[in-house]
């Protein structure tokens, strides 16, 4: 059967981008059960025009998302470039052109706000040519359409346009199928636990199946539509809500339908223990936080910008980031690690926030990107007019070493003295000398996350360091916390 095209919107920020899905959900009455619109919470929604469907990805323009731009341009059939007419081709809409190129799917040009004073779309076409997209009135082959999000000029041509370009390409599938497809959005409901948007390539998902990716699996004990609504199947390009999954699957990871549950956990990755944030031994000097966010994009936003903040003298370690509430877990994890939390966009309750006032654990929220990503620049600039001091908390014998890749290792111990806090810095005494030095990235006991291990326990560990860590060693933990003198 022919399958409706999967379609990604790209561009620079504040060039229209949201404006024009938006413009679209209001021209052909696509309404959300949810305040602040479905795209925010299942990152995905289908228009019809002219009797036909259209799926559309919504990934979030502004250049810290290139992560998610990159995998929705993968996903997708057909790219959308929007560039506002009275801006032209900015920095961003450079980035957005080589994802589309590298990929290789068709693209459509929405020379967007084609109302506003100033709007010249010749000189939107001709600085496209300067990067090598040639639209069509000048010769090439890229299709341009003139839009305004506020007047709705154009939209009807745009997705005429787009139903053209999927005509050409023959999308078809096979409902009849298990379903196959890719996770585009993952979040945790306190109410219904972990959930995830999967977006069907091929086949059909149908409620109760088992669901399995590299790194989770999960039975379908709910879907929902974009709309919110219950369904009991999702066809070949339609995205889904389904909730079931025993742990959140990653962004970008295809998914596929299991007979049993046997076949699902047996697709798993062996190596499922994975860093919050990479790199190797920490400096001496550094800002420890724990992140949350509300849904998985917006998290992965927020590493990416957070990554290349400047660190020569201050490093910043994400000692540990998740979606959902702020929890207890969070709250003592910072206290153990001399770290602080940050929430963005996501609740805090009255009895977490009086816990961390308590035990004097720094905690903030956000709802705006860059006043997150201010605070920690403000946090760090301050940080390097501090001294810090090391205190050791505890120490742990290597039991067991289980997997070795580059710098990283997977290694299995008893914890003989205090307490072992995930992202707390390691050295490694062999012979009774300090051999090396290190992190530690994550923490399981038994084969569950944990955030910390007490005397006596045994743990696995994943090591991040330049030494390769040996049965038999002692692994020394410490934190740098600020110098009271």
């Amino acid at each position: 059967m022919i399958r409706p095209p999967i379609v990604v919107v790209l561009g620079h920020v504040n060039h229209g981008k949201s404006s024009l899905l938006e413009a679209i959900r209001e021209d052909f009455k696509i309404t959300s059960k949810e305040s602040g619109g479905i795209t925010q919470h299942i990152g995905a929604y289908q228009a019809e025009y002219q009797g036909k469907s259209i799926t559309f990805i919504d990934t979030p323009g502004h250049e810290a998302f290139s992560a998610m731009r990159s995998r929705g341009a993968k996903i997708a059939d057909i790219a959308i470039l929007v560039v506002a007419a009275d801006d032209g081709v900015q920095q961003q809409t450079k980035e957005a052109i080589s994802v589309i190129q590298e990929t290789g799917i068709p693209m459509i040009v929405a020379a967007n706000k084609i109302d506003k004073p100033g709007a010249d779309p010749e000189k939107v076409k001709r600085e496209l040519s300067e990067n090598n997209v040639f639209v069509e009135s000048f010769g090439g082959n890229v299709p341009c359409v003139n839009t305004s999000a506020t007047t709705k000029q154009g939209i009807p041509e745009l997705l005429e346009m787009t139903l053209l370009v999927a005509d050409l390409q023959h999308l078809v599938s096979d409902p009849r199928k298990d379903a196959r497809g890719w996770v585009i959005e993952t979040s945790v409901d306190s109410r219904r636990g972990n959930s995830a948007t999967l977006l069907v390539k091929d086949g059909t998902l149908s409620l109760g199946d088992i669901v399995g990716t590299r790194s989770a699996w999960g039975k379908a004990k709910i879907l929902q539509n974009f709309q919110g609504e219950l369904v009991k199947v999702a066809l070949p390009a339609t995205p889904a809500l389904m909730v079931g999954f025993e742990e959140h699957p990653r962004i970008g990871e295809e998914f596929q339908v299991f007979e049993n549950e046997q076949g699902a956990k047996a697709f798993l990755s062996p190596a499922r223990i994975t860093p919050s944030v990479a790199g190797g031994p920490a400096p001496e000097n550094a800002l420890n936080i724990v992140l949350k966010a509300d849904v998985a994009g917006s998290l992965e936003a927020l590493q990416d910008m957070l990554s290349v903040l400047p660190q020569e003298k201050i490093a910043l370690r994400i000692v540990d980031s998740g979606i959902g509430e702020v929890g207890e877990g969070d709250v003592r994890l910072a206290q153990g690690t001399n770290a602080r939390v940050l929430g963005f966009r996501t609740k805090v309750n009255a009895k977490i926030l009086e816990l961390a006032q308590r035990e004097s654990v720094p905690l903030e929220t956000f709802d705006v990107v860059y006043d997150l990503i201010q605070r920690v620049r403000e946090v760090m600039e301050k940080s390097q007019e501090s001294r810090f001091v090391r205190k050791d908390i505890g120490s742990l014998r290597v039991l067991a070493v289980f997997l070795r890749e580059k710098d990283r290792q997977i290694v299995g111990g008893r914890v003989l003295e205090g307490e072992v806090h995930k992202g707390g810095l390691v050295e490694v005494v062999r012979n009774n000398e300090v051999s090396g030095q290190g992190r530690l990235l994550n923490l399981q006991k038994n084969k569950k996350d944990a955030d910390l291990a007490v005397k006596g326990d045994e743990c696995g560990l994943l090591f991040v360091g330049s030494i390769q860590v040996e049965v038999g060693d002692i692994l020394q933990f410490h934190i740098l916390a600020p110098d009271t003198i």
